[in-house]
């Protein structure tokens, strides 16, 4: 199974490979995930471009908290987004409209 961190990376991968999904976006999503090889990352998207560091961002725009091995499972595709808040695998501090764009964001 895949790590967080492996994760993360291959979000900027895919950020990197298609910046026409995050055109027009400006945004910071922190990611708290709990757990074994848990940890803090944020993603940070302007003017079509997204940056991934690790660590808490200074100021972002929605917050999710979740475990990190369901954080893998729905980045890979296993847990969908909608049945992890539901059922409150998944937390939301900040914008939920942020939030939403999450989806897009992850695949």
């Amino acid at each position: 199974m895949a790590t967080p961190a492996e994760q993360i990376n291959k979000i900027e991968e895919n950020l990197r490979a298609n910046p026409d999904k995050v055109a027009g976006l400006n945004a910071v999503f922190q990611f708290d995930l709990n757990g074994d090889n848990g940890g803090v990352w944020h993603v940070q998207l302007a003017n079509g471009d997204g940056h991934v560091a690790e660590g808490p961002a200074e100021a972002p725009g929605v917050t999710i908290t979740m475990a990190a091995d369901d954080f893998v499972g729905l980045t890979e595709g296993r847990l969908d987004p909608t049945m992890a808040f539901m059922s409150g695998k998944l937390k939301v501090k900040g914008d939920m409209g942020l939030a939403m764009k999450l989806q897009t964001l992850l695949r």
